[in-house]
């Protein structure tokens, strides 16, 4: 914004030669710099009210990722996997609080890691508000819930408590400083010395974010094994459906409107011109609503995209895999949601359905069991959506949002270059090496220690009866008469006759 500085000095001589002129000037400017002051601190104010309502936002996911694991599994195990959502924020909580937020944002640091504010100390400071630190970790337990759902239905609970605190306090934070701080050595934001000059532009998350959560749920997954009747003898994959669409779909519902702010949020602010433009109505809000937009398209090419692709696959309109492509259009628009112009979010959707698609069917030939297609949907779709913003990003609006480097590289395919896909490539095998690197061995650990996965018995019986102390419906077998007539749950993993 424009400052005004007003001068008794200056100001004196347009008085006259007034005997109180001297006191008039100081007068009027003491005037001016109050009513400057005030504007200064309504600017704060209204980028923080904007900060705080996009984290009440983005954590409004966590009810969404709640929904969608509890539909997504059999309704044995749905006190489970709700506990652990719930459990991914609080444990999320503390570890942020005491760890993560300083090893990500604890400038001045180096370019690998954060080295203050832990627990808070000395915060807030000119480099952020209490505002800031809640938004980030809403992002954080996001991360840990995208985990979670990978590894639903055959893992103890002492695991998700043990991987949770880890991956918020430690794994997470760590790439968030390389790719957002403005330390970081991959950085869009540092002031010299960016990777191929252009540093990282991931700039909501495809692979901070959803890479992180999606291969550290490979990982999970594939060390315990899939479940049981997941495949059968001959190595065949089984159909081992959820126990709800209507949560499946209200969760996909939650999490959408999550994500406009999680996208236009990360913006941080909202009170800033673009003054090069010469038009006062265009300015930050413009470039918020933009984004907003091209999540919404990115989206809805994908679900469209999964309906008809599916469609013509298996002959049938599956709603939960248009909830899923959905995601992953979401999933992989994230990166470049704001420097990409509305009709190549098109692009971006599109492709993210096939990515998704491709990599089910690469699970089932590697007898790989994820129940909600998460590393598939977070991993493979956010990978993609890290090449997507390497092609397609505008030169306009990336000076727009990351200004002061005049000929910074932008998409390959918009005249930029290949130095950001460069950099972008980088990131993805970098996102990858980092979270194989202490995820896989801590879950190899836990497997090892007898801490991973549940006894075939519990798996058979559910966890909710085992770990939880009851079922979370009455529930029963269609073709069981002996059940007084009630409410009850069907078990749509056994055929109707």
């Amino acid at each position: 914004m424009a400052t005004f500085t007003c001068s008794a000095a200056d100001l004196r001589p347009l008085l006259g030669t007034a005997a109180n002129a001297a006191a008039a000037a100081e007068y009027i400017c003491n005037g001016f710099d109050a009513v400057s002051d005030k504007f200064v601190a309504a600017a704060y104010a209204i980028d923080n009210t904007y900060l705080l309502f996009s984290a009440y936002l983005v954590f409004s996911m966590q009810i969404g990722f709640a929904m969608l694991c509890a539909g997504s599994v059999r309704a044995k195990n749905t006190m489970n996997i709700m506990l652990t959502n719930v459990l991914d924020a609080a444990t999320g909580g503390l570890s942020y609080y005491l760890f993560g937020f300083a090893l990500a944002y604890g400038s001045p640091s180096n370019g690998f890691i954060g080295k203050h504010f832990f627990g808070l100390e000395n915060f807030p400071s000119p480099s952020g508000d209490y505002s800031y630190f809640l938004y980030q970790w809403s992002f954080a337990i996001a991360a840990a819930g995208i985990t979670s759902g990978s590894i639903a239905e055959r893992t103890q609970f002492v695991a998700y408590l043990i991987y949770s605190f880890f991956l918020t306090g430690l794994v997470y934070p760590i790439v968030s400083h390389w790719f957002w701080s403005a330390d970081g050595w991959a950085s869009a934001a540092r002031e010299d010395n960016l990777l191929f000059g252009s540093g990282v532009i991931d700039f909501a998350g495809s692979g901070v974010v959803h890479m992180v959560g999606g291969i550290a749920g490979l990982w999970g997954a594939w060390i315990e094994g899939p479940r049981m009747g997941r495949f059968d003898s001959d190595g065949k994959p089984v159909s081992v459906r959820g126990h709800s669409c209507t949560l499946v779909v209200l969760g996909t519902f939650l999490l959408w409107f999550g994500w406009y702010g999680f996208n236009p949020g990360s913006f941080l602010t909202i009170l800033k011109t673009y003054g090069q433009t010469g038009s006062s109505f265009y300015g930050q809000w413009s470039a918020i609503g933009r984004t907003a937009v091209t999540t919404t398209i990115a989206g809805s090419s994908a679900a469209l995209t999964t309906l008809f692709g599916k469609r013509l696959l298996t002959g049938h309109w599956n709603v939960t895999d248009v909830c899923n492509g959905l995601l992953g259009g979401f999933a992989a628009i994230t990166g470049g949601c704001s420097v990409v112009d509305p009709w190549a979010a098109i692009i971006c959707g599109f492709v993210a359905s096939w990515v998704l698609i491709g990599f089910n069917k690469l699970a089932e030939k590697f007898k790989y069991d994820d129940p909600l297609e998460a590393a598939q949907l977070h991993g493979g779709c956010g990978a993609w959506g890290i090449i997507f913003t390497g092609l397609f990003a505008k030169k306009e609006y990336v000076n727009e949002i990351y200004p002061g480097k005049p000929g910074r590289p932008h998409g390959l395919f918009m005249g930029g270059g290949g130095r950001l896909l460069g950099a972008h490539l980088i990131q993805i095998l970098v996102v990858a090496g980092w979270v194989s690197a202490t995820m896989g061995p801590l879950f190899f650990l836990l497997q090892k220690l007898g801490l991973l996965r549940i006894s075939p018995d519990e798996e058979m019986a559910g966890i909710d009866v085992t770990s939880h102390g009851g079922l979370a419906y009455e529930f029963h077998d269609d073709n069981d008469k002996t059940m007084k007539s009630s409410f009850t749950m069907t078990n749509m993993d056994t055929p109707t006759v």
